[in-house]
């Protein structure tokens, strides 16, 4: 004799565990992407910006706040991103991600982090210190855009003017995308 009744409990239980196992491979996928990130940025922080920038996707696109700073603007691309990031390693800083949230199915996260940095001087007085949080959106663990939102924007121009004073140029971008030092 057939049990009608489990029949229904059975298709249930596969569907509980199917979406289970859905919940727990994003799970997973999300661990994996902060452990990679919190990688890159010790890379970043010894002056290897390399590993960061492979995490980003070829045509993607990085808004840092306006000013009067060597970082503002849109930078389109992995060139103008590595200009960027160049700039980051050359001025010192210094960061650590805090805290990750991840939202959305892998081909398509949006992800937030905080991430606060800081800069030391040549007599290893602190001469900046800010907290931001980055929105990214990602396409199979790849950044397509990301925008960084700041504490205090004004902060940057004056670690920038800083950065000046000690003789510290910036890296900027040549027409062909590529970077170039001054």
């Amino acid at each position: 004799m057939v049990d009608r009744k489990r029949g229904p409990r059975l298709s249930l239980v596969a569907i509980a565990m199917g979406a289970g196992g859905m919940l727990l491979a994003r799970a997973l996928f999300a661990r994996a992407l902060l452990f990679k990130f919190r990688r890159d940025v010790e890379a970043l922080n010894r002056g290897d910006f390399g590993p960061l920038l492979s995490g980003y996707a070829p045509d993607a696109v990085l808004r840092f706040n306006d000013g009067d700073h060597r970082w503002a603007g849109e930078h389109r691309g992995r060139d103008a991103i590595a200009a960027f990031l160049g700039n980051f390693v050359g001025a010192g800083l210094q960061g650590q991600i805090t805290e990750a949230f991840f939202a959305g199915p892998p081909w398509r996260m949006t992800i937030l982090v905080r991430f606060d940095d800081h800069a030391n001087g040549p007599a290893g007085d602190e001469i900046y210190s800010n907290r931001t949080v980055l929105l990214a959106r990602s396409r199979w663990g790849r950044i397509v855009e990301q925008e960084d939102f700041y504490e205090d924007t004004e902060r940057i121009g004056a670690l920038d003017a800083r950065l000046r004073e000690l003789g510290v140029e910036p890296t900027r971008r040549t027409r062909a995308g590529t970077s170039a030092a001054g």
